[in-house]
């Protein structure tokens, strides 16, 4: 029987924030306000990233233990609630096997973005404070962060990929949690 691989993770660490995202999975990325309670939050989500994962073709394995790979000072993005820092590793060319895989993903976090919008209600279910967008302004906002992304021309590809991915499912999840 074949050893259960780690999950290797990338840690952005804010003052008050930060981010675990998952190395070879771009869009499983969870925040807490520790190291710890990232991390814990990205497991936790391991099944509703099994859907992206399946719509890429792609098996998602049971890991064995969490492998931190990288960890990078946040800002003030990172703060309010986004991830905003590349990893070293983002830097270095992609095989031609792990761009496809990239690709894959991202193709899946859009898809199954879209099919939770097409699936939601209009108005959502507002914030404790009474506040949050309703799934169009959602949709708009995803597809305007979405353009301007595309545009930095600063960003590694790998970290792109990454955050695209991740702004598509953390909006997917939040309409899908605020249509209940």
């Amino acid at each position: 029987m074949a050893a259960r691989p780690p999950l290797k993770v990338g840690v952005e660490l804010g003052t008050t924030r930060v981010f675990a995202s998952a190395v070879d999975y771009p869009g499983w990325v969870r925040t807490g306000k520790t190291e710890d309670e990232a991390i814990a939050t990205l497991l936790s989500y391991r099944e509703r990233y099994l859907a992206i994962a399946q719509r890429a073709g792609l098996a998602l394995p049971e890991f064995s233990t969490v492998e931190v790979v990288e960890r990078v000072e946040g800002n003030s993005t990172t703060n309010f609630g986004a991830p905003d820092r590349a990893f070293s590793f983002e830097a270095q060319k992609l095989t031609e096997a792990k761009a496809e895989q990239q690709t894959a993903l991202l193709e899946a976090c859009q898809a199954e973005f879209d099919a939770i919008a097409a699936d939601a209600p209009a108005i959502l279910i507002k914030g404790p404070r009474g506040g949050g967008r309703d799934t169009d302004a959602v949709m708009a906002h995803v597809a305007e962060a979405d353009e301007m992304a595309v545009k930095r021309k600063t960003w590694s590809a790998a970290y792109r990929t990454r955050r695209r991915a991740w702004h598509l499912t953390d909006h997917g999840w939040e309409i899908q949690d605020r249509s209940q």
